[in-house]
């Protein structure tokens, strides 16, 4: 989730005015309170579900996907989903704009996140992946081997891991080329019969009057003023989640092969809709 995306020319610099500051405090301070609000009550239930239950979470999910629910009504966002939902145990993956991915994409249904290791040490982002059990790696091949296990023991626990392919952000306009690394894990002995992928587009549009990648993250933008911009808008746009077919694994030869599909897949999407309203 680290911003690293250089491909696109970067808005102007936020500076907000005093209208601007007004909708900040009126939509940042209830976000605020419901998110750090909410993330004391997960951590209280943890105490409880971590000794009982180990990796699986029957109850601090639906916590988290309030917060992110509430997270668009507060904002004042539209959040719209098309497409089913897959049943079947396997992993999502999904094109990356920005930040508030994680909002969007958790808001429709239980999922856990794949991100790097240095999201854990972000103030505030980084509470919020740890206590919601984002699960953390490292790009290193001498890591490959325990990441598996990891991937592993998480998904036979029936948690479904989002994945960001792209490995970065970008203004939410394209989709970058999918790494075929992660994919690896699902070719696994004992994974690949029976697990499933789900290709997920996630599209924005933004606020009349704005910059179309509005939304997008990506570059040398700083956290803070992204968000500061976003609770700003006067008439904020919307977020559409899509869910495509899942895939099994086991129809496919190697991770490359998994990796362009879904490509494909999130791509042809993002042309198919780009002249569509939300």
């Amino acid at each position: 989730m680290t911003p690293t995306w250089e491909g696109g020319s970067e808005p102007p610099a936020f500076e907000p005015t005093l209208g601007d500051w007004v909708r900040i405090l009126l939509r940042g301070v209830p976000l605020a309170l419901v998110t750090f609000g909410c993330l004391a009550l997960l951590l209280l239930v943890r105490l409880i579900e971590r000794p009982v239950f180990g990796l699986k979470r029957p109850v601090t999910p639906y916590i988290t996907q309030f917060v992110c629910r509430s997270a668009f009504v507060i904002m004042g966002m539209r959040h719209r989903v098309r497409g089913e939902i897959m049943t079947q145990r396997g992993a999502i993956v999904a094109n990356h704009a920005s930040w508030l991915d994680i909002f969007a994409l958790n808001a429709p249904k239980r999922i856990y996140f794949v991100a790097k290791a240095e999201v854990a040490g972000w103030v505030g982002i980084g509470w919020l992946a740890r206590a919601t059990g984002t699960v953390f790696i490292r790009r290193a091949r001498q890591e490959a081997a325990r990441q598996k296990l990891i991937f592993a023991a998480r998904l036979r626990a029936g948690h479904k891991l989002l994945f960001f392919p792209e490995g970065t952000s970008s203004d939410g306009l394209r989709v970058l080329p999918f790494k075929p690394t992660l994919f690896a894990a699902f070719f696994e002995d004992g994974l690949r019969e029976g697990m499933h992928i789900q290709p997920v587009m996630v599209r924005y549009k933004a606020p009349d009057g704005a910059r179309p990648d509005f939304y997008g993250w990506w570059g040398d933008m700083g956290f803070a003023p992204h968000l500061l911009k976003t609770l700003a808008a006067k008439r904020p746009g919307a977020v559409e989640i899509i869910y495509h077919r899942p895939v099994a694994v086991a129809d496919f030869g190697d991770r490359k092969a998994l990796a362009r599909a879904m490509e494909d897949a999130v791509r042809g999407g993002l042309a198919q809709i780009s002249s569509e309203e939300i």
